[in-house]
């Protein structure tokens, strides 16, 4: 039989294809030997605790010195000073809201049209715990479907991606039924 001039050349790369071919094998059922958390998580991300979490360290507004050092009130237990950070007062005062109307416990009586109106139809008083409940359900039953872990997952994306509207399709909908979509883009016409 005459030799080929290329023939050692192929005799190396069958070894070299099932050496790539067992590597990948073993990659993967090693992937699969993971263990995952016993509850249902939306999304990956963790805290491992190694190190300190640098958004736990907010930093104090300046001290500022009384007019007066007599007329200063008594300390009260739990109360707040004038140097505590207040995050969500700063924010909203930032983008020209009024820091005081957080303290409300009833909204205001400028909402109360808003309010009105979005109770129209009845309000649930627990509807936050009934919908906790019912998305752990979903969950459980729909998620985890990657059981090999490969390549990023998420447990929300896995569980409801069959619930998600096409807008285009959803828009196209609401215009056949009449209802006007004023907000939505032009549809393209076919004519070009």
């Amino acid at each position: 039989m005459p030799k080929c001039g290329n023939a050692p050349a192929m005799v190396q790369k069958r070894p070299m294809k099932r050496r790539i071919i067992v590597c990948l094998i073993l990659a993967t059922a090693l992937s699969a030997c993971g263990s995952k958390d016993g509850g249902t998580q939306l999304t990956r991300l963790r805290d491992k605790g190694n190190g300190p979490n640098e958004f736990a360290v907010v930093p104090g507004k300046p001290l500022q010195e009384p007019e007066s050092y007599r007329a200063l009130p008594a300390p009260t237990l739990g109360g707040s000073n004038r140097t505590d950070a207040t995050p969500f007062a700063d924010s909203v005062a930032a983008l020209g809201g009024n820091p005081g109307a957080l303290a409300l416990s009833q909204p205001s009586s400028r909402d109360g049209a808003l309010l009105n109106h979005s109770r129209r139809y009845g309000v649930q008083p627990e509807i936050r715990q009934t919908l906790a409940v019912e998305d752990l359900e979903v969950r459980k039953r729909r998620g985890r479907v990657n059981i090999l872990n490969l390549g990023q997952n998420d447990d929300y994306t896995l569980a409801y991606k069959s619930q998600w509207l096409d807008p285009r399709l959803e828009g196209e909908r609401l215009r056949d039924n009449g209802i006007d979509t004023s907000s939505a883009p032009p549809i393209e016409s076919k004519q070009r």
